[in-house]
């Protein structure tokens, strides 16, 4: 070696435009050193989010312009430390959330952004429950409250934050009945959810016939018109939580339009005189306040990692793939063929 100071090369994926799975290109670049307050963080784990589903798309709602490194969330060991910042993070791992610039063999954060991983979690099991964990928590927890004892129902329960979800609703005795494609149902089942076709043109109908009574909280994904059966389940006083507008991902056109027409909607249906809520989650909600953000950040993930290494979570892992073959990850989990997350991990180096 005989050099004081290491040079970092960081392998990325670069989106160039709005381009196929397949179009995705890996680069090299020098990563400079890190500045006052920063980390440079070695990649453990990286994964496909719905976020990247959309950027390829140039659909989502606030992404970078072209080219960009997409990428929403990391988990790795830190390799140097900036100026003014803790010597004794060198060597520890932790979990991240980028928004985009994690698909990157190494990268610059800072280090009030790290939130410490648990010994005895893995990082591809720390990445599956990472912006999926967090978003599950607050909504549960924090935007509908849901008590002990209450029923939800989660639509897309199979997939990333919908299975985290359901474990999180189960361990704190709540009853869910979970939507999902009839191919899924036993790994909802296995979840502790009551499974229910989400292609059955009667879909509604079958969850009011499960629960009887009118449910506590609805977690719904997917926008569009379904939206107002989702409002009609709910009890008096209950919570509609909406996270996303799956249903219009296919429909060209502006991307913010069904956000905002969704919105509107949700606003509006908080005026009326049934003590019901609806509120749209957005993750990056409270950002302004950014101390405030991170400590809420950082307490969440924390309780999330603590239930994944006391086995009251199991991470729902899909796949794995090197860094180098995102393109193929991206398009397995745009397939809607597995259950889980997909998960990128360095490549294998020889030498």
């Amino acid at each position: 070696m005989g050099h004081s100071t290491a040079t970092t090369y960081a392998t990325e994926i670069v989106l160039p435009g709005k381009v196929e799975p397949d179009g995705l290109q890996v680069t090299t670049r020098e990563l400079p050193s890190p500045s006052p307050g920063q980390v440079v963080l070695a990649l453990a784990a990286t994964g496909v989010s719905f976020a990247e589903q959309q950027m390829r798309r140039g659909k989502y709602f606030d992404q970078p312009p072209f080219p960009f490194v997409p990428g929403y969330d990391v988990v790795g060991t830190v390799t140097a430390a900036g100026p003014g910042v803790d010597p004794g993070l060198v060597g520890r791992r932790f979990a991240a959330v980028t928004k985009v610039g994690g698909w990157s063999s190494a990268l610059l954060l800072d280090a009030a952004d790290l939130v410490a991983v648990p010994d005895g979690v893995t990082a591809t099991a720390a990445e599956t429950v990472l912006v999926n964990g967090i978003t599950a928590w607050q909504m549960l927890h924090r935007t509908a409250a849901v008590r002990p004892g209450g029923t939800i129902v989660v639509l897309g329960a199979n997939g990333g934050v919908g299975s985290t979800l359901v474990q999180l609703a189960r361990h704190h005795g709540v009853t869910v009945i979970g939507t999902a494609a009839p191919r899924h149902h036993s790994a909802v089942r296995d979840l502790g959810a009551i499974p229910v076709d989400y292609r059955d043109p009667q879909m509604y109908r079958r969850i009011s016939e499960i629960v009887s009574d009118d449910v506590d909280a609805v977690f719904d994904h997917v926008g569009g018109a379904g939206v107002v059966e989702s409002w009609r389940l709910l009890r008096r006083g209950g919570t509609l939580v909406s996270y996303g507008t799956a249903a219009t991902k296919d429909v060209d056109g502006n991307s913010q339009l069904p956000v905002l027409k969704l919105f509107a909607r949700l606003t509006l249906w908080n005026y009326l005189p049934n003590g019901k809520s609806a509120h749209f989650y957005n993750f990056w909600a409270g950002k302004r306040r950014l101390d405030t953000f991170r400590s809420r950040l950082r307490d969440d993930l924390t309780q999330v990692l603590r239930l994944v290494a006391d086995g009251v979570i199991t991470p729902q892992i899909a796949a794995e793939f090197p860094l180098s073959q995102a393109g193929s990850a991206l398009a397995l989990a745009e397939s809607r063929t597995v259950t889980g997350k997909v998960v990128l991990v360095p490549d294998a180096h020889s030498g």
